[in-house]
């Protein structure tokens, strides 16, 4: 829909003519189905109103009648671009509420896990900047990347993009050879590759003339619209959950909080792309922690979260209670109210959730970072061009699964 409208200017009552846009619902630029209703002068966004709730599926009030162990595959729909955090975020929530300990191996499976899963988020959102600036050969080559990432999760628990990962205490099955094959691999040929991509964007001229200065935030701005995430540090502020709120023993690593200066398109990009590294880094220390561990740990001595062995449940009545228990979402957990959060791709992605002492939760709320980054698109854009509007949408990667909920 493209509608003019008159406007009089009251300084020198002459009229001037504007452009209302929609951009979106479903338009190839926004990258998924949501909307901004744009009011243009020429090249220049005057407004935008952003609607949401295209594909918004209740899942908050659809967990309020699902067994803890189902809500899982509702965190897969969130940010589908990492979904192996979402779902660990879950269960590490859960296991909080319960007050579940977990053996250190059980640890550091999970965070090689959700550091890959950042890689292919970061993958995706930096190659499509370019994209939207017209620069597609990196974007069709660091797929073939994301997609061995996509093998990896695909031998551990058998999907490749809605994973439902893992269990609440730990994964359903151990690693196997197949993956940690598919791993080393992975690790051995990723540096190359990132250079390489690095070398096409980065210091490219008419990408640094894109994006340098489009959808800037300063840091005072970004945290008074509660940012948290890449784009809160592309803005100077070096708040990462993995440090200031520990979660899967990564106190015990290694790594730095990339930030920025200006909080524009560039600046995110960078971060991210630093991000890649150290990501990789905390994979390879992960990689040196297992070693020594008892390698047949993957899940903690929780039965009323695990499936016992079949042979136990066709002999023994216990493993034939708990099985018949976990399989129709016949456990209670304890009464309480617990708040866990996990650095996903994205940011700070939150679980508030209340149980009443039931099978079920009483009332869970996800905190999801796009949602609030949505909220900010017109302070980045209004005054700039429609092009710049187009390349901050990418930078501050607006997920609609997430977006929505």
């Amino acid at each position: 829909m493209v509608e003019k409208q008159h406007i009089k200017l009251a300084e020198n009552s002459i009229e001037k003519e504007t452009t209302t846009i929609n951009l979106g619902p479903t338009h190839p630029a926004t990258h998924g189905i949501f909307q901004n209703i744009m009011e243009i002068d020429g090249e220049r966004v005057m407004n935008t109103e952003m609607t949401v709730g295209y594909i918004h599926r209740a899942f908050e009030k659809i967990a309020e009648r699902r067994p803890y162990s189902q809500v899982t595959t509702l965190t897969d729909r969130l940010n589908y671009c990492s979904a192996p955090i979402n779902n660990m975020g879950w269960h590490m929530t859960v296991e909080k509420l319960v007050g579940l300990e977990l053996p250190a191996r059980v640890d550091y499976l999970r965070v090689i896990v959700m550091e890959l899963a950042r890689i292919g988020d970061h993958l995706i959102c930096n190659s499509v900047i370019g994209v939207d600036t017209g620069a597609l050969t990196p974007f069709t080559y660091v797929f073939q990347w994301r997609e061995r990432i996509y093998d990896i999760f695909e031998s551990i628990c058998g999907s490749r993009l809605t994973t439902n990962m893992g269990r609440i205490g730990g994964f359903e099955r151990n690693f196997t050879d197949e993956t940690w094959k598919k791993l080393q691999d992975f690790m051995d040929t990723f540096p190359a590759v990132l250079k390489e991509f690095e070398s096409l964007l980065t210091r490219n001229r008419i990408f640094m003339d894109r994006c340098i200065g489009a959808g800037a935030i300063s840091a005072e701005r970004a945290l008074n619209w509660s940012f948290t995430g890449p784009n809160l540090r592309a803005s100077g502020v070096d708040y990462d959950v993995r440090v200031a709120q520990p979660y899967s023993r990564y106190n015990e690593f290694d790594f730095k909080i990339p930030v920025g200066t200006t909080g524009d398109t560039y600046d995110r990009y960078l971060v991210r792309n630093i991000e890649m590294w150290e990501s990789y880094g905390i994979i390879q220390q992960a990689l040196e922690k297992l070693k020594g561990l008892d390698d047949s740990v993957f899940h903690a001595d929780a039965p009323e979260f695990y499936l016992p062995e079949k042979a136990d449940v066709y002999s023994k009545m216990e493993a034939l209670i708990y099985h018949f228990k976990i399989v129709m979402g016949e456990t209670d957990l304890p009464p309480g109210e617990v708040y866990h959060a996990v650095e996903g791709g994205n940011g700070e992605l939150g679980y508030y959730l209340i149980s009443d002492g039931g099978r079920t939760p009483y009332r869970l709320h996800f905190r999801r970072p796009c949602f609030i980054y949505y909220q900010a698109f017109n302070e980045l854009v209004a005054g700039g061009l429609f092009s710049d509007a187009i390349v901050t949408l990418s930078s501050i990667n607006v997920i609609a699964g997430e977006l929505d909920a």
